[in-house]
């Protein structure tokens, strides 16, 4: 199995029906299981794998996704491209709900998650200064812009949740120039670089966070009304994303283990686990 486009998100993009001919696979990994069956399909043709990172029906909590798994299983299908999609709080005026941003940057304040897939035996140091593809990143901008949505570029917060955030946290993070918070995309993007992965976030604002003085405190009941609204417009930009996927990957995404591995390639086959040394380090065990 080689499919070279993976989504994260929500389930709904699947009862949306976007993804055709699905065929649904169960896998494990050497990180345990992933948050729900792989989904196989096609968008406009394009062969696609999906996952909801909650599981269908939204049962598993942002802090206890296991992303490792999540990512790995996407990886050993073969993708290189990755597009995660997530709701987020806005932290600016200008970031209306039903807004659509494009994630650029990243600030990581959770604190429960296993981020690397090298713990036992295999150190490696991967570069996260860019930690979103610039190349699949412009290519989501154009594509959210030409459906007329309003669309910005921002940097994204992610905290443990699954509270969401207190009055004073929430102004702390304005005042650090935040634009979206949200509670999953820091341990997909560090483990998707660590994967060689290129990624982008294609990010649906559903509320303003709790700083905004004269708007009602966000709630569940909110946010689920303005996801409501924001699935059309998710299912177009997805639908006509994919088949825009074709670069060459020239970008740095494909090469970020290239100096980051610090470990001997006698000592990685000695101490690492087989099937992870085959998807992720392979080229460096020859």
């Amino acid at each position: 199995m080689s499919v070279k486009i993976g989504i994260i998100g929500g389930s709904g993009l699947y009862k949306m029906g976007i993804i055709e001919d699905v065929e649904e696979i169960d896998v494990d990994t050497p990180f345990g299981k992933p948050s729900d069956k792989i989904t196989l399909g096609t968008i406009d043709g394009v062969d696609v794998v999906f996952l909801p990172r909650h599981g269908k029906g939204h049962t598993i909590a942002p802090h206890k996704i296991n992303y490792r798994a999540n990512i790995f299983a996407l990886k050993e299908c073969g993708v290189e491209y990755l597009v995660s999609t997530a709701a987020v709080g806005s932290l600016k005026k200008e970031l209306k709900p039903c807004d659509f941003v494009i994630a650029d940057q990243l600030i990581d304040r959770s604190f429960k998650r296993s981020t690397t897939f090298f713990e036992e035996g295999i150190v490696a140091h991967v570069g996260l200064a860019d930690p979103f593809c610039k190349t699949l990143s412009d290519i989501a901008y154009t594509v959210t812009k030409e459906e007329g949505v309003d669309v910005h570029r921002g940097t994204y917060i992610c905290i443990e949740g699954p509270q969401f955030s207190t009055r004073a946290e929430s102004k702390l993070y304005r005042s650090w120039n935040v634009d979206v918070i949200g509670m999953t995309l820091a341990p997909e993007a560090k483990l998707a670089r660590e994967a060689e992965m290129c990624l982008c976030g294609v990010l649906m604002v559903t509320d303003y966070d709790c700083w905004y003085e004269g708007k009602e405190d966000v709630s569940v009941a909110s946010i689920v009304e303005n996801l409501k609204k924001n699935d059309d417009n998710m299912a177009n930009i997805i639908k006509k994303l994919i088949p825009k996927i074709r670069y060459k990957r020239t970008c740095e995404c494909p090469a970020a283990l290239e100096y980051g591995i610090l470990t001997s390639p006698e000592l990685m086959k000695k101490h690492g686990n087989p099937r992870v040394n085959n998807v992720l380090l392979k080229r460096f065990l020859k």
